[in-house]
């Protein structure tokens, strides 16, 4: 696999949204993988320095996902969400709770595109019911982690 290392794209979508798009080194049905087992998830998303305490991820319709990050201070930050529809690569719909801003629910669309040569990219689109609950998850770290997990998950990918 080549070592291309990629960007994350992130831009305000509109008044209420955000678009983050990053291309992987890797197959759309590996970075699938990594993006809905529960065990691999555990290894990447988030920060660096943070562990992931508590994953679950019933990735069909109805079924509910939670995440528990323990950070090096010891602080926890829990999010949590359902899932809309049956989840497929080429669109995952799912609703997006931090719960350090309880009831302030985004709703998440995620699709994939195969790029060929083994390479595929993830398009994740998130709408909140405003601009300040889109600002307030900026301004607590949301950039540096999904830059940072998606480092992370390369590492997994090179692994399995």
């Amino acid at each position: 696999m080549s070592t291309t290392k990629h960007d994350v794209t992130i831009e305000n979508d509109g008044q209420h949204g955000i678009t983050i798009v990053r291309e992987f080194d890797h197959p759309a049905e590996k970075v699938y993988r990594a993006l809905t087992e529960p065990e691999l998830i555990g290894r990447w998303v988030g920060p660096r320095g943070y562990d992931n305490v508590e994953v679950t991820n019933d990735a069909r319709h109805g079924g509910a996902w939670t995440l528990v990050q323990r950070g090096p201070d010891g602080d926890e930050f829990a999010f949590r969400g359902v899932f809309h529809g049956d989840p497929t690569p080429e669109l995952t719909l799912r609703t997006f709770e931090w719960l350090g801003l309880p009831g302030h629910v985004s709703f998440e669309s995620l699709s994939m595109d195969d790029l060929g040569d083994g390479r595929s990219r993830v398009r994740t689109t998130s709408v909140f019911l405003t601009q300040e609950d889109r600002d307030g998850i900026r301004a607590n770290g949301m950039d540096d982690g999904v830059t940072e997990g998606y480092e992370r998950m390369d590492e997994v990918l090179a692994t399995l």
